[in-house]
């Protein structure tokens, strides 16, 4: 893996450490060709989509054909042992946004005699989930969406996926056991951003959707982008996967060689950074990267080699400290921390912006992304400083509710007429003189 030298890192080296992917993600090339294909979905609406399939995709689906049947919903199947999988998982994402969702209830207070204000808290009325394909199979997608979603209550849930590559169709049958299981029956097979623009404006056959989320490749994060101009909402941003390990001298480098490949795996465009104060773990981890990644599918290999180089790799640092500082500027999707148990709390405790955190070498990436069921699909590229994994909490929204009574209203008029009338607002003013008799 690429190695360097935080202290000896210019103002250009951190930044390019930092900046992953945006660059690709917002090339005003390919925003301007996204926007050209969405408008001619608004356009066009599923003749655009069919279009868009064979071209990006070589598939040629007729408009007849974007839905996925019944019959393919209810005959899909998997081996046993990756349908129980999956009904771990979503035991596993239910449990933890069934007690997210406990912690999100109406409330209110009486914030002075006579005048209440809380919050009610409903579901948004409908979600497009957008399921990735191509690199992979992707069901764990799939539910890590879709869980959050039906636990909220969202009475509307559509789901697009792109189909099989190199198929004439069909939709990998995973992600089909993932919708039947969880009641999703709304399932489209769409090239990726045409899917996206489908969702924000609904077509013949595709229903329109308030909010959009899904992770995916670049086009499909701009296309995420661009439909916010007209009124869709989306998450920021869901980019290609990363991952960060802040790791001290305590830790196994076999394990944390195997950590670092599960995101690095996943393609060339991944980011995978290791932080630490011992060059003698970081030479035990290259030499057990070199072995594992011997063993691996050149596909996977090539990916991981990309991730762990000019998109990433080692960064050594001064101290733990200091790992933590520059953890928290990079924001990762995805952050693992091995360190001596005398050190954790004060590491945790300093860690403030990630998607995720998962302490120890018992917790990898790969249980995060399947089972553990805390969010998986989470924010990329630094967007982990503002914004969070997609949980039930996603799906929600809050409306806030007040009732004053007369002897509140009339406490209030002097601040409210002295406001308004400082605005330049007379009928404002004017409705609290009138109930002041």
């Amino acid at each position: 893996m690429r190695r360097q030298v935080w202290n000896d890192m210019d103002r250009s080296a951190r930044a390019a450490l930092m900046d992953r992917g945006l660059d690709e993600i917002f090339d005003p090339g390919l925003r301007a060709s996204i926007s050209t294909l969405i408008e001619d979905v608004r356009e066009r609406g599923d003749a655009a989509v069919c279009d868009a399939l064979a071209t990006f995709d070589g598939i040629d689906v007729e408009p007849s054909g974007l839905r996925v049947t019944d019959d393919e919903l209810d005959s899909a199947a998997v081996s046993d042992a990756v349908d129980r999988s999956i009904d771990d998982a979503i035991i596993h994402l239910r449990s933890f946004n069934e007690a997210q969702l406990e912690r999100a209830s109406d409330w209110q207070i009486e914030s002075e005699p006579g005048l209440t204000v809380g919050e009610k808290i409903t579901p948004i009325s409908s979600a497009g989930l957008f399921t990735p394909s191509g690199k992979a199979s992707y069901p764990s997608v799939a539910y890590q969406l879709a869980v959050p979603a039906v636990v909220a209550g969202v009475p509307e849930l559509a789901l697009v996926v792109p189909p099989i590559p190199g198929g004439t169709g069909d939709v990998d049958p995973a992600v089909l056991v993932v919708c039947r299981k969880l009641g999703v029956r709304d399932v489209f097979r769409v090239n990726g951003p045409a899917g996206i623009a489908a969702l924000g404006f609904g077509t013949e056959s595709i229903p329109k959707v308030r909010k959009v989320v899904g992770p995916g490749s670049p086009a499909v994060t701009i296309a995420q982008v661009e439909m916010q101009r007209y009124g869709v909402s989306t998450m920021m941003l869901l980019g290609p996967t990363e991952s960060l390990v802040i790791a001290d001298s305590t830790a196994d480098a076999e394990l944390l060689a195997a950590d670092l490949l599960i995101e690095a795996e996943h393609g060339a465009d991944s980011s995978v950074v290791l932080l630490t104060d011992s060059s003698a773990l970081a030479d035990a981890v290259d030499v057990e990267l070199d072995r594992q990644l011997a063993v691996l599918p050149n596909i996977r290999s090539d990916a991981a080699r990309s991730s762990l180089g000019p998109n990433g790799g080692c960064v050594l640092t001064d101290d733990i400290g200091a790992a933590v500082a520059i953890a928290n500027e990079f924001a990762a999707e995805h952050l693992q921390v091995v360190v001596a148990d005398n050190v954790l709390d004060d590491v945790l405790d300093g860690l403030v912006n990630a998607g995720e955190i998962l302490i120890g070498q018992h917790t990898p990436f790969s249980a995060g992304n399947f089972i553990i069921g805390c969010p998986a699909s989470l924010p990329t590229s630094g967007f982990a400083h503002v914004s969070s994994g997609i949980t039930a909490d996603t799906f929600l929204k809050r409306t806030a509710v007040a009732r004053a009574d007369a002897r509140a209203a009339a406490r209030m008029a002097p601040s409210v007429i002295a406001l308004a009338e400082h605005e330049g607002f007379p009928a404002h003013a004017a409705a609290l003189r009138l109930r002041q008799g």
